[in-house]
């Protein structure tokens, strides 16, 4: 495949990614509008990740570098979010499936605890999660609304390293 053509499938690739980002982040938003699943301070992390993911993929897509080497960059930075939602949605996942009396306790909301505390504690505080992110009000298929983010996390990273790693 020559060099142009490398492009065009990165391009293609990494934009594909932004739309299933897009599309991750709109049913959340959905399902917290129209069936008032309010988020734990660890979905709004995993939204972050989603966000901060579909950024990467949309801008790796518009200037699609021709060179290995860019694309390799652009696959990095894009790993970096898309590890950082593994971990958190992982962590979710976990979470809801403990034991009721080994769940962490309720801590406060997210807002308080942004507007009390410095940042670092703030998510060291939240990836620790609460009895809040242990609550399941959502499945489908199965799996939980944290299991399929983890799942999509997955997917995700995979689809960044056929875009940005396969030897061509």
């Amino acid at each position: 495949m020559n060099d142009k053509a490398s492009a065009s499938a990165f391009r293609l690739r990494f934009l594909l990614g932004f739309v299933a980002c897009a599309a991750l982040i709109g049913f959340a938003l959905y399902s917290q509008k129209a069936w008032g699943l309010n988020p734990c301070p660890l979905c709004i992390f995993q939204r972050i990740a989603f966000g901060v993911l579909g950024i990467v993929f949309l801008l790796g897509g518009l200037f699609a570098p021709r060179g290995i080497t860019g694309r390799r960059v652009w696959g990095v930075l894009a790993l970096i979010p898309a590890l950082a939602g593994v971990g958190i949605a992982g962590r979710h996942v976990y979470l809801t499936h403990l034991p009721p009396d080994q769940v962490p306790s309720c801590g406060p909301p997210l807002d308080f605890m942004m507007e009390a505390s410095p940042l670092a504690d703030v998510v060291k505080q939240v990836l620790t999660g609460s009895g809040e992110c242990a609550k399941v009000d959502w499945a489908f298929l199965g799996l939980s609304m944290p299991a399929w983010a983890l799942l999509w996390f997955v997917l995700l990273t995979a689809w960044i390293g056929l875009a940005a790693f396969r030897r061509r």
